[in-house]
């Protein structure tokens, strides 16, 4: 286990824990090419897991035969790989049994969108 500094006391956070909120954070480096947001506060990454070796992203996309798909998971993958370099493996599932719909956008998401004009 790591231990996180906070407030004057020390937090034990379980090793796993840590790295996911390491990937959603790289994550949200990656924007989607159409909507002026990342591909986590759009809401398109529904999990996130890592094993020794491996990360294993399901996500969405906006819609189920988007043309920019291979572009998407390209991007993904290489922020993955150019901030966790040690990683061997990672795999990426795209998952549409729920399709993806504005309400999954987060709220800081929602705000910026509404900033640039955006009626959501």
């Amino acid at each position: 286990m790591e231990k996180l500094f906070i407030k004057d006391k020390f937090v034990k956070v379980k090793t796993k824990e840590m790295n996911k909120m390491k990937i959603l954070e790289a994550l949200k480096e990656v924007c989607d090419p159409e909507i002026p947001l990342n591909v986590v506060d759009l809401g398109l990454v529904k999990n996130v897991s890592c094993d020794e070796g491996c990360i294993n992203i399901t996500m969405t996309l906006t819609t189920p035969k988007c043309p920019l798909e291979g572009y998407i998971v390209d991007s993904v993958k290489n922020k993955l790989k150019e901030k966790f370099p040690e990683i061997e493996h990672i795999y990426i599932d795209l998952d549409f049994s729920h399709p993806w719909n504005t309400s999954m956008i987060s709220e800081k998401g929602k705000e910026k969108l509404r900033k640039l004009g955006w009626q959501i």
